[in-house]
């Protein structure tokens, strides 16, 4: 594929998941706060979004589409993941939710789904229906259908046809890339190219993540999409986290924004992918300083684009570009 048919883009995705993505770890109360936050979060990441032009795909766990609890319960799915680890089972935990969005916004999100859909431009994806870990000990490969097309069906309720997944915890194996596929996912987020930053998360490998956010220590991260071998659909891969500001780390704010505009130049020049991804709880605390620095980005991103003609695009318009491309084209 040439680069005129494939110029690169510059991606956004982000995990929308508010408590059932942390509450393995973190109850509600440990962590109230950020995701209390995101409602204040969301709208202005998405008026920056529309100010700028940029695209994102917001990767969303099934349960937050719903308006309440009874609606919850009867959409899940048949057959269900039997976690050997029971912490990580939200159908265990399921009498944590309260009954609807307004008594329980940690756990209940239509009206900011809706906000999302309002805004031209923005893609609503999967992460899956119940923030499924597909790489845990105990879930089947038909358990994992099964949890997609819950997902399916519960944004066929809001009219969105998913096209895009991020799998939870970057949890990713071959045999459920196909049943993506074969459920009609056309993109998925990968981990970063370099093999020690998709490493495991001992005290090592996250001081080095850690470093890596702020010195040029694993490359620019820039990517080329590419179609699977076996399956129509194109791996997105991520090339950075977006780090949320942190007070103890302010004095080397500078030197981050450096690192990503550097890297965001590199894969304009060169007609490659660079994929920003963050979760909006993430931005739920200290929102105006991290807006900053998202304003410094999305203005960079701007001018590229005005320079180079670099596209913002969502994970499911970098797949369609790339499917397309690939298509074999008829002859007379």
């Amino acid at each position: 594929m040439d680069t005129l048919q494939n110029p690169g883009s510059f991606v956004i995705s982000l995990d929308f998941e508010l408590h059932w993505g942390v509450r393995d770890h973190r109850t509600v109360d440990q962590y109230r706060e950020n995701l209390l936050g995101v409602r204040q979060a969301i709208p202005a990441m998405l008026r920056l979004f529309e100010r700028y032009g940029i695209r994102a795909t917001w990767a969303t766990v099934g349960f937050l589409f719903f308006e309440n609890r009874d609606d919850l319960k009867a959409a899940w799915p048949a057959e269900l993941p039997q976690y050997r680890d029971t912490i990580l089972d939200p159908y265990a935990a399921f009498s944590e939710a309260g009954r609807n969005e307004e008594e329980d916004p940690f756990h209940f999100a239509p009206s900011l789904i809706r906000e999302i859909q309002a805004h031209k431009g923005q893609e609503i994806g999967t992460h899956t229906f119940s923030h499924y870990y597909a790489l845990a000990p105990g879930p089947t490969l038909e358990s994992f259908r099964a949890d997609l097309r819950s997902a399916k069906s519960a944004a066929a309720q809001y009219g969105i046809v998913l096209k895009s997944i991020v799998f939870p915890r970057n949890q990713i194996s071959r045999p459920h890339i196909g049943i993506c596929a074969e459920e009609g996912l056309i993109a998925y987020r990968s981990t970063e190219a370099e093999p020690w930053i998709a490493a495991g998360n001992g005290l090592f490998n996250k001081a080095r993540r850690l470093a890596d956010a702020y010195l040029p220590l694993s490359g620019d991260g820039c990517a080329t999409p590419s179609l699977d071998q076996e399956y129509p659909i194109v791996r997105v891969s991520q090339s950075r986290f977006l780090r949320p500001w942190s007070k103890s780390l302010k004095g080397f704010e500078n030197l981050r924004l450096k690192r990503i505009l550097a890297s965001m130049d590199a894969a304009a020049n060169s007609h490659q992918t660079f994929h920003l991804w963050w979760h909006p709880h993430n931005f739920g605390v200290n929102l105006e300083e991290n807006i900053v620095i998202l304003t410094r980005i999305a203005e960079h991103y701007a001018n590229l684009n005005s320079e180079t003609g670099w596209p913002s695009r969502t994970m499911s318009e970098v797949a369609e570009n790339i499917l397309r491309a690939e298509k074999p084209q008829c002859t007379v």
